[in-house]
């Protein structure tokens, strides 16, 4: 939860999300630090205090542990593409096949991974997040030389909703883990009396993808 001193109640958290971006996402984040900006600027200042707690009981793992990442995640809603995709938006040819991360990092290794040809496009169900779910982290490798990964963020502010880009993947020919990127959750949270909900798009640039095991942290760092 932020200080309450009368001098840091209503700092502005933006700048510290974007140090926090990997270097070579920054620039395709400006647009989104922007507009979040604008949206936190409006909203009322007798807003509720952001909650730091986790706001649903799904299950925790380090799934990231073996690089070195012993956050706690919570995989998102059929993250694994291993059941139902209910929940999920598919565009542009994207779709489930066969073929999974090879790490098992939901616990066992999968038989499944969505694929996304040259300018298809996923979105994840909205989940509940708050200002605890700072980061997120998938599985990803690509199909075709040079492919990449648009990752946007889906949710609603003062503003209406709003998708923005948070960076890009450039993927290699193996499957890796992606680094952490920021959910931006905070502001949102502040915009909704603690608490959001937020929605995750993936948009293949430049060839075809693949992507896996999506996770959120659901811990404040």
């Amino acid at each position: 939860m932020f200080p309450s001193s009368p001098r840091t109640n209503h700092a502005n958290p933006l700048p510290r999300l974007a140090r926090r971006l990997p270097r070579a996402a920054r620039f395709l984040a400006a647009p989104t630090i922007a507009l979040l900006a604008l949206a936190i600027g409006g909203a009322p200042a007798q807003a509720a205090p952001i909650s730091t707690e986790a706001c649903n009981e799904a299950a925790l793992s380090q799934p990231f542990q073996r690089w070195g990442d012993t956050s706690d995640y919570e995989l998102v809603p059929g993250g694994d593409f291993e059941g139902s995709l209910a929940g999920w938006t598919l565009s542009g040819g994207a779709q489930r096949v066969a073929g999974s991360e090879p790490f098992g990092a939901t616990g066992a290794v999968g038989s499944y991974s969505l694929e996304l040809p040259a300018g298809a496009s996923a979105q994840s169900p909205f989940t509940c997040v708050d200002a605890a779910y700072p980061t997120f982290r998938l599985f990803a490798r690509n199909e075709s030389l040079l492919a990449t990964v648009v990752v946007q963020v889906v949710y609603q502010t003062a503003l209406g909703t709003v998708a923005l880009p948070l960076g890009a993947v450039v993927l290699s020919s193996k499957w890796a883990p992606t680094l952490p990127m920021l959910t931006g959750s905070v502001v949102p949270a502040a915009l909704a009396n603690g608490v959001a909900e937020v929605a995750l798009r993936f948009t293949a640039l430049a060839g075809a993808s693949r992507i896996d095991d999506v996770f959120i942290d659901p811990r404040m760092r």
